[in-house]
């Protein structure tokens, strides 16, 4: 009689789990079809700017174009003149540094170093006109570019000090501007550093022609979404930090606030997410399409050929060595490095004393598998050789870009003495007269050519022992790729007890068939 309302208990509460697994999955694949219907929606302009009176003129300027601008939109330049695009700063807060001015202007990376003193060459992607030198008005409205984020022609380009091609036709441009497109932001965002995916490696060109191989997110055949559909904006303050110059984990573009965070259809991948983050699994490979630079080696720079600079190419067409910024290695479909990260990060900015440690890291990610906020990530990391004042104990933002020979520019004069004069000079610090050349480190976590699911990262590629994705993480035991004496000794008792409790059970089944067999 007890066996009957106990069978019916088990039997209901394996129905509650299968129903409420069943439950899951459904409302799952629902958030899944919501969302791919949110994003088939395609945004459709509320405004034909062809057809405004203001635009119906030929403009000499990109300044004017600024002031038909305003003209309508009276306030959105202020919300402009108060972002990060433009003053290439913010007031930060840096753990254990407290509250600092933190962003282009003073931060140094392992790339083109810095922008202090070469203000008209970096310009090019900055969000303003005329800004040729540190005494940049950013108090005019009138400097403020609105159409190099909201050209919809794919025909805008900057020049030096941020100006306008001046064979550009700015009146049609003006007539057509839109919701900033993928061309549009990846002119700077591809192309920093000097050319196409130098930086990042998962942001380049061949995004604008993707495949789902290359990002299922950009894809034609994929979801053919725009920067902006995860990079939103409120009042001109896009979310999506970029980890080179911010060191809180805020207003950060996540995979979460598009996909939830139990997206799978099974528990046991969902429970991963706790520490590794989606890119790990997704994004197996970055620089997909097009090679991306690995190390930058600065020491080499200089060498002429006949008195004039020299640059060699591979067979891809990437430069290997260029006399004015020296050698540099290449590679393409790359398997990322990975790091304990919480979001959080630390930055060498201008003057300060470079650690004992080497090689220098120039920015710091902060993490660590006791980190309850720590994932596992995966990011590029570009090693450099840049140049150093060993007495003063700081790194040197040298002057590189001049109009002309004789102001101390780099890529003009190829003299480090004078270049580091200068560049030091113009930023206010100290230069001993001395310099030398230092190993560097960046970290550019890779956030972008997510692969279609099939593609993801296999189990068995981190938790093995031979050639694990993992093998550079220590201090936690992984299953599959590391040995522990002490719970492999507990995987063997409990699997040698389970065998012997059931030779046991059998046995006594066996003892007390024969005892029965006998009393009858």
């Amino acid at each position: 009689m007890r066996m009957i309302p106990l069978f019916l208990v088990t039997v209901a509460v394996f129905g509650v789990l299968i129903i409420g697994s069943i439950q899951n999955k459904s409302s799952r694949t629902d958030a899944a079809r919501e969302f791919k219907a949110r994003f088939a929606r395609k945004h459709v302009k509320s405004v034909d700017h062809a057809k405004l009176p203001a635009l119906q003129r030929t403009f000499a300027s990109g300044r004017e174009v600024t002031e038909a601008c305003i003209g309508c939109h009276t306030e959105r330049h202020k919300e402009v003149m108060a972002s990060s695009h433009w003053n290439w700063s913010r007031q930060d807060y840096i753990p254990g540094r407290g509250v600092r001015t933190i962003g282009k202007r003073n931060v140094l990376n392992n790339f083109c170093i810095g922008v202090s003193d070469n203000q008209e060459g970096c310009s090019r992607c900055h969000a303003g006109y005329g800004m040729d030198s540190a005494n940049f008005d950013f108090n005019d409205p009138k400097n403020v570019d609105c159409l190099v984020c909201h050209d919809n022609t794919d025909s805008y380009a900057k020049g030096l000090a941020g100006m306008p091609d001046p064979k550009l036709d700015l009146k049609t441009i003006a007539q057509k501007v839109g919701r900033p497109q993928k061309s549009g932001c990846g002119a700077c965002h591809f192309s920093g550093g000097g050319g196409n995916n130098v930086k990042h490696g998962d942001l380049e060109q061949g995004l604008l022609t993707a495949t789902r191989e290359v990002d299922v997110h950009m894809a034609s055949d994929g979801a053919d979404l725009d920067c902006v559909a995860c990079h939103t904006a409120e009042n001109h303050r896009i979310r999506g930090r970029m980890y080179s110059v911010s060191s809180l984990n805020r207003e950060r573009a996540t995979c979460e606030q598009c996909h939830g965070g139990a997206p799978h259809q099974s528990d046991v991948v969902n429970r991963h997410t706790a520490k590794v983050a989606c890119q790990t699994c997704h994004i197996p490979r970055y620089a997909k399409v097009n090679e991306t630079k690995m190390a930058w080696d600065w020491s080499t720079a200089g060498k002429l050929r006949n008195g004039e600079p020299i640059e060699d190419k591979d067979a891809a067409g990437n430069p290997v060595y260029a006399s004015i910024k020296g050698s540099f290695v290449w590679a393409r479909n790359v398997k990322p490095e990975y790091v304990f990260f919480n979001g959080t990060a630390d930055h060498y900015l201008l003057g300060d004393q470079v650690p004992a440690a080497r090689p220098v890291q120039v920015n710091v990610l902060h993490g660590s598998y006791d980190d309850p906020d720590s994932k596992i990530t995966p990011v590029k990391v570009h090693r450099g050789k840049q140049i150093y004042d060993p007495v003063n104990n700081i790194l040197v933002q040298p002057k590189l870009y001049s109009r002309a020979k004789g102001d101390g520019g780099f890529w003009k004069d190829f003299n480090w003495k004078t270049a580091a004069e200068e560049g030091m000079k113009a930023s206010g610090l100290p230069y001993s007269g001395r310099y030398e050349f230092v190993a560097t480190e960046m970290y550019w976590p890779v956030n972008h050519m997510v692969s279609p699911k099939e593609k993801s990262v296999d189990c068995v590629e981190c938790h093995t022992p031979n050639d694990s994705r993992m093998a550079g993480l220590k201090g936690f035991y992984m299953p599959g790729r590391d040995r522990s004496g002490f719970i492999d000794g507990l995987g063997a008792m409990a699997v040698f007890g389970a065998l012997a409790a059931s030779l046991a059970h059998a046995v006594i089944r066996l003892l007390a068939f024969g005892r029965r067999k006998a009393e009858a």
